[in-house]
């Protein structure tokens, strides 16, 4: 399989008459947590997506330089993804040479599925930064945007960006689970069950992520 295409197999074809639609689930996913995957659902559902490839960032040119490996991210959305027979995982930006562009990931994924719709979709913290991303214009171009609800941010500035128009709402659970936060936990010993997937917890336990002593799965944690 080539380097653009989702580690997995297509889990269904699209219905005859209508080209297939692919999600694209951009992110550092460091880690990934439960709000990614209900999103990715969401989407799915929601946009009647075949299938949503999750595309974990090799170097995101926008975070700190003390982002976890990108082989660990990829390891971790694996384990997260592996349930649901409608997503799969890429390896396109995680195997890329230096910082991690969308627009690059999207002018490979048209030239690779030239008849495909696609659809990126983003949480509303990322996508009100869109105007910031290498060559903004021709992203949107590319792919059909969707920026996912999230506590805290309010979409509507996208109308004083000018780009409204071009960016679909999708509407998903308030969930107010953030990366940021379960790192913080991990760190300072606190209980991670139910923000991120066990088999992601175990991942981190087993490896030392996060300020953990990497001596394999500790359960529970201080509330």
């Amino acid at each position: 399989m080539s380097a653009t295409a989702p580690s997995r197999s297509i889990a269904t074809l699209p219905p005859m008459g209508r080209p297939k639609r692919l999600g694209i689930m951009g992110g550092t996913f460091d880690p990934i947590h439960l709000g990614h995957l209900v999103t990715a659902e969401q989407a799915r559902a929601d946009l009647g997506l075949d299938e949503v490839v999750f595309l974990p960032a090799g170097q995101p040119w926008q975070k700190d330089d003390d982002a976890t490996s990108a082989e660990h991210r990829y390891l971790m959305t694996v384990l997260a993804t592996a349930g649901n027979p409608s997503f799969s995982v890429s390896r396109l930006e995680v195997d890329r040479d230096g910082p991690t562009y969308t627009v690059q990931t999207l002018r490979e994924l048209r030239a690779a599925l030239p008849e495909t719709v696609l659809y990126f979709v983003t949480g509303a913290d990322a996508i009100l930064n869109i105007l910031t991303w290498k060559d903004a214009d021709e992203c949107l171009e590319l792919a059909v945007f969707v920026a996912a609800t999230r506590p805290g941010y309010d979409l509507a500035k996208l109308e004083a960006q000018g780009v409204r128009e071009q960016v679909q709402v999708l509407d998903v659970p308030a969930l107010a689970i953030s990366s940021t936060d379960v790192r913080s936990r991990f760190q300072r010993g606190r209980a991670v069950r139910y923000l991120i997937p066990r088999e992601v917890e175990e991942f981190v336990r087993k490896h030392g992520l996060y300020g953990t002593p990497g001596n394999g799965l500790e359960l529970g944690g201080v509330v």
